[in-house]
């Protein structure tokens, strides 16, 4: 298997020199993006256009027209709407999205994030697939301790966001039958000049410098480069430097007459905390804290567990610092072109080669020390070792527009491959901690002060967990879209035939020989497919109003979530994770500045899982039916924009029959969203309000988790032009919001406490 290339930290003296910062002007997608026929996006839209539903989108579409025109469901934030979500990561971000369920409690990676209603019985992201630029950051979106969201920054090279919620997500991209999520880096298309940023922590320490620039070369070139620096003790109050780190990013874009070719650069490399659930008690079928710890702080890498010593996979003892927590490397280099062939023909390719890796190290309550009764807890620290999550992707697509009786039609033809490696060590020793948000100290059997772990990875519960994998994933997946526009009405068809072709090997460890056992070697070879269709239909009542359906089918594949479970040498069949969905809905506006976004859906989910903390598999189906809601209003000096995601969702069957029928874990009945702002003179403030009804947490129904509403807010003077103060708060009412907990109840993970921080920014 092809080794990770490394990647140096970035120093902060380049991200001065380079003058890196946010550039919060929001702008549309750059002419030079679109194929030859097709309008751009207005840069800004009208009033009586406030969710922007003449914007061309470019996710998960065959053609690039505008949302009015389009059968889908699909939502998109401008790097200014980005900048007033108050999010400090891209978790965070994707709360501000309706109909989208982000767990956003793990830190700056490994959230748990899914759609309307599907389940999220596995970590990460199976149905939805994070992309940057059309291509996806990782293949698969459920990758154990390696996410997407891990090797992702939404920083001030972000140009919009945009996010298609079922529909042809499932044709269009592998891996994604929930939806996607596209992150459109901005290209110096239009622009000439950029901004730089510092921002500071106001009750936290932190410092961070933001900075990007763009322009024209001239002769049709076109250029953008950005990215950040920061150091900072994380989102909560650890008394550590845990954030450390940052990002640059850069494009280099030449235009002709007959298209365009862009070279992409990025390199990451960062450190930041990873947020684990925290010991908690239930008392009635209710969370309750224990003494000593508060869910919204608790940090337990503290300077009590400077260091630990585990096994890599070549068998050799490493001491890694727990300070590294989520440890992220990825270096990647990127080409796209679109080019006029004549005759009406299109082609259009991206490509991106990514080296990543890194070490993902969190701290996970095994126990919660007899509810709290005892003088410590047994902690399992998930020391695990990202070798290699590497990839090669390229999506290749050539389409024809002509014209047609009564109308005119698009055929488009693609293919789409890619190879990922998923390449880990797991070696998790096990610590007795006392109980403290952040001065916790390890202790022995008997509580005395302590230096060593109870238990080694070897035989940490059971030596379930020593192991080691190296698997290279490949995946071909033609596809085939028409579309054809007649008038009001617009239809559109695609199918998709996803391939998959899995080699390499997997090893356990041996507790007595305490080294990994060659007799536990499992070789994995096999290949799996399927065929997805999505089938929609839109009609323009006028205008401003429309309405659409749709029908789909699609699969994500699992990956390491299969391993160390039944064989994977071809010889039984392999389980893939299916999706159905159907969905009505209706986009109207008036001239007032109201628009709104309604759609019903039905999802009917076919899962296989695999559930590390509690070493158990699954089989269920899912159903979840509902109405999602987005909507926006801009008069004067006031602007609000609103979601609200209502889902019935119930489990259908399982191999536990006593959970049929009942609420899938987490998934509360309504969800919503609410960001008011206004502006005064030189003064804007605003919210960002993200509420949640409860939910249940655990399958069988017998752990409540509450409501909650969790409040953002900012506040931003204009000095002059060019130079803006602003003040942000996250979590303003440090409200005790829960997100998760174990089904036995002994272990739950909330969001951040309240942290504020000051940035001063300049234009130029």
């Amino acid at each position: 298997m092809r080794p990770s290339l490394p990647l140096r930290p970035l120093p902060l003296v380049c991200a001065l020199s380079l003058a890196f910062g946010p550039a919060w002007s929001q702008t549309a997608a750059p002419a030079s993006d679109v194929p030859p026929g097709e309008a751009a996006s207005a840069a800004e839209p009208a009033p009586s256009d406030a969710l922007q539903l003449n914007q061309i989108v470019v996710t998960g579409t065959s053609t690039k027209t505008s949302k009015m025109k389009q059968s889908l469901s699909i939502s998109s934030l401008g790097s200014d709407q980005i900048a007033k979500t108050g999010a400090t990561n891209a978790a965070e971000l994707l709360r501000a999205v309706p109909g989208l369920r982000s767990e956003s409690s793990g830190g700056d990676g490994n959230a748990n994030i899914t759609v309307r209603g599907v389940p999220l019985s596995a970590g990460g992201s199976r149905y939805v697939q994070i992309q940057e630029d059309g291509l996806p950051v990782l293949l698969f979106g459920d990758i154990a301790f390696g996410t997407a969201d891990e090797f992702l920054r939404a920083d001030a090279n972000v140009d919009r966001l945009e996010v298609l919620r079922g529909g042809s997500a499932s044709t269009l991209a592998s891996n994604s039958p929930g939806g996607l999520i596209n992150f459109i880096s901005k290209t110096g298309k239009g622009e000439q000049g950029g901004s730089v940023a510092l921002s500071a922590g106001l009750d936290h320490r932190l410092w961070r410098l933001d900075a990007d620039y763009g322009g024209s070369l001239g002769r049709g070139t076109s250029f953008h480069i950005g990215g950040f620096q920061r150091v900072g003790e994380g989102g909560r109050p650890t008394g550590r430097t845990l954030e450390r780190g940052g990002q640059i990013k850069a494009n280099l874009t030449q235009t002709f007459d007959a298209g365009y070719v862009r070279l992409n650069l990025k390199a990451l490399d960062d450190r930041t905390p990873s947020l684990m659930p925290v010991p908690v008690q239930v008392v009635d079928g209710q969370i309750r804290t224990i003494a000593g710890i508060d869910p919204r702080k608790a940090f337990f890498l503290t300077s009590g567990l400077p260091s630990d010593t585990t096994v890599d996979k070549n068998g050799n003892a490493v001491t890694s610092s727990t300070r590294d927590g989520l440890r992220v490397r990825s270096f990647a280099v990127g080409l796209e072109t679109s080019l006029a062939l004549g005759g009406g023909w299109t082609l259009e390719d991206r490509f991106r080669r990514a080296s990543n890796s890194g070490r993902f190290m969190a701290l996970f309550p095994a126990d919660n020390g007899g509810n709290g009764q005892n003088a410590f807890f047994t902690g399992t620290l998930f020391n695990t070792s990202l070798d290699d999550l590497g990839n090669t992707v390229n999506d290749l697509k050539l389409s024809r527009k002509f014209a047609v009786a009564g109308g005119s039609a698009t055929v488009l033809g693609g293919w789409f491959t890619g190879v990922q490696q998923v390449a880990q060590t797991w070696f998790w020793n096990q610590y007795n901690l006392t109980f403290s948000n952040n001065g916790a100290q390890v202790v022995d059997a008997t509580g005395q002060p302590s230096t060593l772990p109870v238990s080694s990875g070897w035989e940490t519960w059971g030596g379930c967990c020593a192991r080691t994998f190296d698997v290279e994933y490949k995946q071909n997946s033609p596809y085939l879209a028409l579309t054809w526009e007649g008038g009001p009405l617009n239809v559109d068809l695609s199918v998709r035939r996803d391939g998959q072709r899995a080699s390499g090997s997997t090893l356990a460890g041996n507790a007595q020989t305490r080294n990994w056992d060659p007799a536990t070697r499992q070789n994995v070879h096999y290949k799996v497919s399927h065929t997805s269709y999505s089938g929609g239909v839109n009609y323009a009542v006028s205008s401003d109003l429309a309405l659409f359906g749709r029908v789909s089918n699609g699969v994500a594949f699992s990956a390491d979530r299969l391993l160390y479970g039944n064989p994977l040498d071809g010889s039984v069949p392999i389980a893939v994770n299916e999706i159905d969905q159907t969905e009505l809905g209706v986009k109207w506006r008036d001239k007032s500045g109201l628009s709104l976004f309604v759609t019903a859906f039905n999802a009917r989910t076919n899962e296989s899982n695999y559930e590390v903390t509690t070493r158990t598999f699954t089989a269920n189906r899912y159903r979840a039916r509902g109405l999602e809601l987005e909507g926006a209003y801009s008069t004067g000096p006031w602007r609000l924009t609103a979601g609200a995601t209502w889902t019935h969702a119930r489990i259908r069957s399982a191999n536990d029959a006593t959970l049929v029928g009942n609420k899938p874990r987490r998934q509360a009945d309504l969800v919503w969203q609410l960001a008011p702002s206004y502006s005064i003179g030189d003064l804007e403030i605003g919210a960002a309000l993200v509420g949640s009804g409860k939910s249940f947490g655990d399958d069988a129904n017998t752990i409540t988790m509450k409501g909650y509403t969790v409040v953002n807010a900012f506040v931003n003077y204009a000095l002059s032009e060019k130079t803006t103060v602003s003040v942000s708060a996250n979590n303003l009412f440090d409200k005790l919001a829960y997100t998760e907990i174990e089904g036995d109840g002994h272990a739950a993970r909330a969001l951040n406490g309240r942290t504020l921080r000051a940035t001063l920014k300049i234009d130029f």
